[in-house]
């Protein structure tokens, strides 16, 4: 398998499942600024969209988007537990969370990236972000993973996208249970094996 990826976008979380499960893959970074490969391929030719995560499976076929990877990743160690079993009531709520994560609090990073997003419009966006962070906040207290008790790829997923709120100005003091849970999930030899993959991990 490959796995195109840019460093510290939302890539980072298939990169951290493929970690987690423990199977072989190739890792090559895409960058999203000029669109090309090491080599010189224009990613538009694996990706027509432009934008990672892109899993390219060993038949050649290629996943697109980020939920739809990890699971797939999930599948494919079922011993691993990155995923409920199909059918299962505890497999939608995995569901429930990648769909949260990726619209709720993913897509609200957006504006803040963005370097043309008006100033004014910039603490309505960290506003509605700050809430429904409290709302995780409360959601993380008791329980060390976003399941219960057992790490997910929904896990991987958040920490990603938590780790973003440095770089563009929103605060989790605060929130206890938020940050724990980062802390946590970033101590996984998992999670620092993908990090260092991506030379994220501060010196």
């Amino acid at each position: 398998m490959k796995l195109y990826y840019s460093p510290g976008a939302c890539s980072l979380s298939p990169h951290i499942a493929l970690y987690e499960a423990g199977l072989p893959f190739e890792a090559i970074v895409a960058s999203t600024k000029t669109h090309q490969l090491p080599d010189g391929t224009d990613f538009y030719t694996i990706n027509p969209l432009g934008y990672v995560p892109v899993l390219e499976l060993d038949n050649g076929e290629r996943l697109r988007e980020g939920a739809a990877i990890v699971q797939y990743i999930a599948d494919q160690v079922p011993d691993k537990q990155l995923a409920p079993a199909h059918g299962t009531l505890a497999r939608y709520r995995l569901q429930e969370w990648l769909t949260f994560i990726g619209t709720e609090i993913h897509k609200s990073f957006g504006p803040l990236f963005k370097p043309g997003t008006p100033a004014e419009y910039k603490p309505q966006v960290k506003e509605q972000l700050g809430q429904r962070l409290q709302w995780l906040d409360g959601q993380l207290a008791g329980k060390p993973y976003l399941l219960g008790e057992q790490f997910s790829v929904a896990d991987g997923y958040l920490f990603t996208t938590l780790s973003w709120c440095g770089y563009v100005g929103v605060d989790l003091s605060g929130l206890d249970h938020l940050q724990a849970y980062q802390a946590r999930v970033g101590a996984r030899p998992g999670v620092q094996a993908a990090l260092q993959a991506e030379g994220l991990l501060k010196k």
